[in-house]
């Protein structure tokens, strides 16, 4: 019996999930940097956090621009949507704060790793809920929308500077 195609394929949802983890790790590295006793940790710590923010900033203006638009027409239940736009806000907010700190102090770290606390319950709910529901959607055609969430990321991690993994 083939395979599915819809399954082994890789889709928007599980782009998107490739910048969860990325971001996951990211997380995990700027804590280990928070018990570091080196001089240069305090620097390593903002390029971290302004990493952090950025692969966040572009992340959510995908969800936003392509993503959560399409899934909001093709699915009934919109709620989860409501919720991850309002989380995306909050982590907003805390992105903005850690943008203009003048300091590295463990107040900042306390914003990264509640940011971090943020974005690990957003991921479980669109894990877990939301690209389940993208995925039994019907005429919801997340292959092709992968190519459109990649092109457009292309063009934003290009817009701020960066420059997006192959």
């Amino acid at each position: 019996m083939p395979s599915s195609t819809k399954r082994s394929e890789a889709d928007a949802c599980s782009l998107l999930d490739s910048d969860h983890r990325k971001v996951k790790k990211m997380f995990k590295e700027y804590e280990a940097l928070t018990h570091s006793k080196a001089a240069s940790s305090e620097q390593r710590r903002r390029d971290l956090a302004n990493e952090i923010c950025m692969e966040l900033t572009v992340h959510a203006q995908l969800e936003e621009e392509i993503f959560y638009p399409a899934v909001r027409a093709a699915i009934k239940e919109t709620d989860l949507l409501d919720e991850a736009e309002v989380e995306h806000a909050s982590a907003k907010d805390l992105i903005a704060q850690l943008q203009d700190a003048s300091t590295v102090d463990d107040k900042f770290d306390a914003k990264v790793i509640v940011l971090g606390e943020y974005i690990d319950h957003h991921v479980k709910e669109e894990r877990n809920e939301i690209f389940v529901k993208a995925r039994a959607a019907r005429g919801l055609d997340l292959v092709a929308m992968r190519d459109q969430l990649e092109t457009r990321k292309e063009e934003l991690m290009s817009e701020l500077g960066a420059t997006a993994p192959a």
